[in-house]
């Protein structure tokens, strides 16, 4: 299978799983998605996020998936559990449609890694 294809289905396959777990269904988008990926990573899954908070976690769940591509590095925990990452590399111009292939191919990886799809 191409490598294109492979990334569609699998990104089927987790929106998918994800869609039926938290939005009966609804096919979640891509920053609802790194938004629980965020969500996952902080671990603070029974309270309730400010505005501001959503916009971290947000934040949190791009820095976690793109830093097996070698452009964040998790640094610390603050003193309230929420990690910090550093910027290692710039992410490169790109368009839109490139911003998003590069986000789906990082969500699969992630929940390939978590043995969640395969």
């Amino acid at each position: 299978m191409a490598r294109d294809e492979q990334l569609k289905v699998r990104w089927e396959a987790v929106v998918s799983m994800l869609s039926k777990r938290f939005a009966d269904g609804d096919p979640l988008d891509l920053d609802a998605i790194i938004y629980l990926v965020g969500l996952q990573e902080l671990g603070q899954l029974h309270r309730k996020f400010k505005k501001d908070e959503k916009v971290n976690l947000m934040h949190i769940g791009i820095c976690r998936l793109l830093e097996p591509f070698g452009y964040y590095e998790f640094d610390y925990f603050d003193d309230d559990g929420w990690p910090h990452y550093k910027i290692l590399e710039q992410l490169p111009p790109l368009k839109a449609g490139e911003q998003s292939v590069l986000m789906k191919d990082a969500i699969v990886q992630y929940f390939l890694e978590k043995k969640l799809i395969a």
